[in-house]
Order: C-alpha cells, then sequence, then structure tokens
C-alpha cells in the first residue's frame, strides 16, 4: 500500500452543501407512494430493498409503517458484494430490534443463496399471517418497496429467471428513478403461484442530515447531476481518507493519498486522456482537464467495488 500523507491534513469536517438539492422527491413518486397504499389490500407481504452500504442512514424509516402495516415484511440489503462481511453481524444488531427478518443478496449473481431464500421465507410468514380480504385466494402477492436504485427490478428480474427461466419483466439502469409507476402483477412462480408489484423508489421527503444526503448520492440513489458529481467525489475522497482507506492511492496510481480533490481529479483525467480544449480571449486553443469526467470515473470506481468492499455507516454502528 502507497505511503498516505500525515492524517493531521486530512479534513475533518466536509465542507456543507446547498441542503436543497438533496429533497429529491419528483411528483412520480408522490404519485407512487399513494399507488401502494392503495394496492396494500390486495398484498400479502412487502418485501423493502435496500442498499447494503447505507443500512442506517439511507433507509426510509416511514416505510415499515406507512406501507406494510401490519403484513409481513422482509428487509433485503443488496449490494452485499460491495461492503465488508465483517459489518454484517453488527448491522443485524442494529436492524433486528425493527426487522425480524433481514436477507443479503447479490442480484447480480444468478447462484446468490440469499435471493433463493426469498421465496421459502415469504411463503411460510404468509401461511403464519392473517391475510384478512385474501384469505381464500390462492395466489400469493408481494410488493417491492425500497429507495432509488438499490436493485428492486434486478432482484424480480433474478426471481423470474430462477423461479420461471424468463427474461426480464422490470427495465434496469444505473440512473435512480427509472421504475415510475406500480405495475400491475408480474407473475414470479407458477407453483405455488406467486405474483409481485414493482414500485417506483420513493425517498423521504426530507433528507435528516447533509451527510446522509451525500450518502445517498454516493450511492446513486440521487440522480448523480442534481447534487454535482465532483461534490459527491469530494465528499467520498472525504470520507475514504477519513476512514483510512487509501485503495484509490493503487487504483489510481497516485504517489500517495491526497485530500484535495481538485489534484486527484486532475491526476485522474490526465490518466485517463480526459481534457478539454476550450478558446482563450486569444482565440487560442488551451488544454484543461476535463474534472467532471474525471469525477465520473472515480464514481464508477467506487460504486463497482474498485476503491475497496466499503459500507458508509461503519461509523453509526
Amino acid at each position: 500500500m502507497s505511503q498516505k500523507i500525515a492524517s493531521d491534513t486530512f479534513r475533518s469536517t466536509f465542507k456543507t452543501v446547498n441542503a436543497d438539492v438533496l429533497h429529491w422527491f419528483p411528483g412520480h413518486m408522490a404519485k407512487g407512494l399513494k399507488q401502494m397504499q392503495q394496492k396494500l389490500k390486495s398484498v400479502d407481504c412487502v418485501i423493502e430493498v435496500h442498499d447494503a452500504r447505507i443500512p442506517l442512514s439511507g433507509r426510509n424509516n416511514d416505510f415499515k409503517y406507512t406501507i406494510s402495516g401490519v403484513k409481513p415484511h422482509i428487509l433485503v440489503l443488496n449490494k452485499v458484494d460491495l461492503i465488508d462481511k465483517r459489518f454484517k453481524k453488527d448491522i443485524d444488531r442494529n436492524l433486528n430490534s425493527q426487522y425480524e427478518h433481514i436477507i443479503y443478496t447479490n442480484c447480480r449473481d444468478q447462484k446468490c443463496p440469499g435471493v433463493k431464500t426469498i421465496f421459502p421465507l415469504a411463503q411460510k410468514l404468509i401461511a403464519d399471517s392473517n391475510r384478512y380480504n385474501r384469505s381464500n385466494m390462492e395466489d400469493f402477492n408481494m410488493m417491492i418497496i425500497g429507495v432509488p436504485n438499490v436493485g428492486k427490478s434486478s432482484l424480480v428480474n433474478s426471481l423470474r429467471a430462477k423461479y420461471l427461466k424468463k427474461g426480464k419483466a422490470s427495465q434496469v439502469g444505473a440512473s435512480p428513478g427509472i421504475t415510475r409507476s406500480v405495475l400491475n402483477k408480474i407473475k414470479m412462480s407458477e407453483n405455488p403461484l406467486f405474483y409481485m408489484l414493482d414500485t417506483p423508489g420513493i425517498l423521504t421527503p426530507k433528507i435528516a442530515d447533509i451527510e446522509t444526503g451525500l450518502k445517498l448520492a454516493l450511492c446513486g440513489t440521487i440522480t448523480d447531476h442534481l447534487v454535482g458529481e465532483m461534490i459527491i467525489a469530494d465528499y467520498l475522497l472525504f470520507w475514504l481518507n477519513s476512514q483510512g482507506h487509501f485503495d484509490y492511492v493503487d487504483y489510481f496510481k497516485m504517489e500517495k493519498s491526497c485530500d484535495n480533490i481538485l489534484e486527484v481529479l486532475a491526476h485522474i483525467s490526465k490518466q485517463h486522456n480526459k481534457i478539454l480544449r476550450l478558446r482563450n480571449q486569444l482565440n487560442e486553443y488551451i488544454i484543461k482537464p476535463n474534472l467532471d469526467a474525471a469525477a465520473q470515473i472515480m464514481l464508477k470506481a467506487f460504486r463497482d467495488g474498485n476503491l475497496g468492499k466499503h459500507m458508509l455507516d461503519e461509523d453509526l454502528l
């Protein structure tokens, strides 16, 4: 590992950004929340999907009460392949008072053991519950909920591929908020007859604090351009340095760790040949580093797990 600079030269706090940009609650999400509440009578079980990298600060704490109510509720922490597995016990300890059933998944892995346990657990919980107006129904309905871009549609597609051997039923993409409305029933299994309702990602209208918002943005649950790629990349650099994680030094072939995002992005720009050709006042071309493109490269490296396996809420455990 490359030599890091003295830790006392790192920032101890992150310069705050405009909180307004973190309050991302588009109209289709407000509409989707009402749709989910209206559909709840036809649902037997609720599956809440969230990003395992932000298991505490990033969740919409209202989901369990405004959506699930008395329905069986399963918390799925997806993207577990991107966190250090040693944190799982601490996560469970913090969440067990709220959630009795927690499953860790990597929906990109068709052989993921967590994905395989979801249907059997849901069947058992539904069988042991009071189905009220659905007590005479032979089919089982599940609703999948969660904040944007945590892998809800990927989970639906993984389950369909496993139990029906069929392709995608829900659009999957890197940008949050792709699923815009509650879909019609998606068949998940023939025997037993299981259906699932996919839903739009819903964020809490008021994010608790700036750092929570930045963690959400770093994990891609808020559209990058609303916050700014350079701001998110700067927070990433601040967080990595503050936690003593310096894999970025070797990954980007830097001489040492650094706390100045402009220096880091300039280095990445040069490394990846991301430049801007601009005209100056004399109508001459000048070359500058493309810092926005470099920030995108840095964020992708983190989101793909290339800067190490990290759990952003480790300071809250």
